[in-house]
């Protein structure tokens, strides 16, 4: 923890009891995520009765087979100082700031493993319900390219410039990547982790989740002093697609962690995307199945905001082509111009022959392409010219 570097704490909402506080920090800690009896048993009797239940042990054998190993395990008080110490806190459903739209997803899933988080610890500035207003998921692979590297940084930047929270896992390649591209672009950015928001996970991104805790959030359900596992990677997934509008797969093998995300959107109802790659790339060939499954392929942050944001407002601008100088000539200078010769010069009459247009009508389309520089008069005939070309 020493290491870790930490924005200001956002300050507690004074609408939460110290008591309800103190029950969400036992809960979270006894009950392994993504426990959906304990969630339940939670919403039908409320924070401080089911922590006094689970602690005497007098629960259903479905909550007790989620809690019972490690009821007598009560560290609130302890775990509370420890998100204090690395200026978190314990953000809970009784708080203003609570994701509550977001996590309807969850209800409409309808499954054992996609239910809402008991509570979540958070250490930065943000407001994690502002924040999820407007928020696209960006996620890959951990052995990323240099082409999801650099993709996922262009869709943070852009993304962030647009006004949307960039959410990812602050994992290696794609995630950091993703990460670093909204906060280059002074957006917020919120990591939500598989341990505790005061262990710096991997440690070479210590300096990052820091300056993501400085512009956004870091996010974990998990408490103080929990470790990473691989377990907790999967059921951390749908918190990241569950806070968000949309999730959009950078790079992904056919059997990854960013799949398990994917598939995760998919059940909740979200706006599933996905980058394609170059064919032969193992690390794209997941994003390509996704794409064939229905996945909206997109290339630019633009058209992740057209797919996620206001219907009909934020629609993707196309992007600019090639210019050349034919493209603002009218149907009748287009035709001439094909006619004229690179290298012999023809008449007025030839020119309307073979353009199939009146000797008037080449006239006047002659006139304007010698005034564009791309016709020329010499001896009564006319030859094309190249724009810039000096006369002879």
């Amino acid at each position: 923890m020493s290491g870790l570097a930490t924005g200001a704490a956002a300050p507690r909402s004074a609408a939460v009891a110290e008591e309800v506080l103190r029950a969400r920090a036992y809960l979270l800690r006894v009950a392994e995520p993504p426990a959906p009896h304990t969630g339940r048993f939670v919403e039908a009797v409320g924070a401080v009765e089911a922590a006094a239940a689970i602690r005497r042990g007098d629960v259903s054998r479905e909550v007790a087979g989620e809690t019972s190993g490690r009821r007598a395990a009560d560290r609130a008080d302890q775990d509370l100082a420890a998100a204090r110490a690395v200026q978190a806190r314990l953000l809970c459903p009784e708080d203003p700031a609570w994701p509550h739209w977001p996590f309807t997803s969850f209800a409409l899933a309808q499954s054992e493993d996609l239910v809402p988080p008991l509570a979540l610890w958070v250490r930065g500035v943000g407001d994690l319900a502002e924040l999820c207003g407007r928020a696209v998921a960006v996620v890959g692979a951990r052995a990323a390219t240099g082409y999801g590297t650099h993709t996922a940084a262009e869709l943070g930047a852009g993304l962030a410039a647009a006004g949307q929270t960039v959410v990812s896992g602050a994992a290696l390649g794609i995630d950091g990547a993703a990460h670093r591209g909204a906060l280059a672009a002074g957006g917020p950015t919120v990591a939500v982790l598989a341990c505790g928001v005061d262990r710096p996970y991997p440690d070479s991104h210590t300096g990052l989740l820091g300056r993501i805790a400085a512009a956004g959030l870091v996010v974990s359900e998990y408490p103080p002093g929990a470790v990473p596992a691989r377990h907790r990677f999967l059921v951390r997934n749908r918190l990241i697609a569950a806070l968000c509008a949309g999730t959009v797969v950078v790079e992904a093998a056919r059997r990854s962690g960013a799949r398990r995300t994917a598939s995760d959107a998919q059940r909740l109802g979200t706006v599933l995307m996905a980058v394609p790659g170059p064919v032969s790339s193992a690390l794209s060939a997941g994003c390509h199945e996704l794409i064939r499954s229905g996945a909206l392929l997109v290339t630019r942050a633009e058209e992740v905001t057209e797919a996620t944001g206001r219907l009909g407002i934020e629609l993707a601008q196309e992007p600019d082509g090639p210019q050349r100088p034919t493209d603002v000539l009218d149907a009748g200078q287009a035709r001439v111009h094909d006619a004229l010769p690179p290298r012999a010069a023809r008449t007025v009459a030839w020119l309307a022959d073979e353009a199939g247009l009146t000797p008037d009508q080449v006239r006047s389309a002659l006139t304007g392409l010698e005034r564009r520089g791309m016709a020329r008069f010499q001896d009564g005939r006319w030859q094309r010219r190249t724009p810039g070309e000096g006369a002879s």
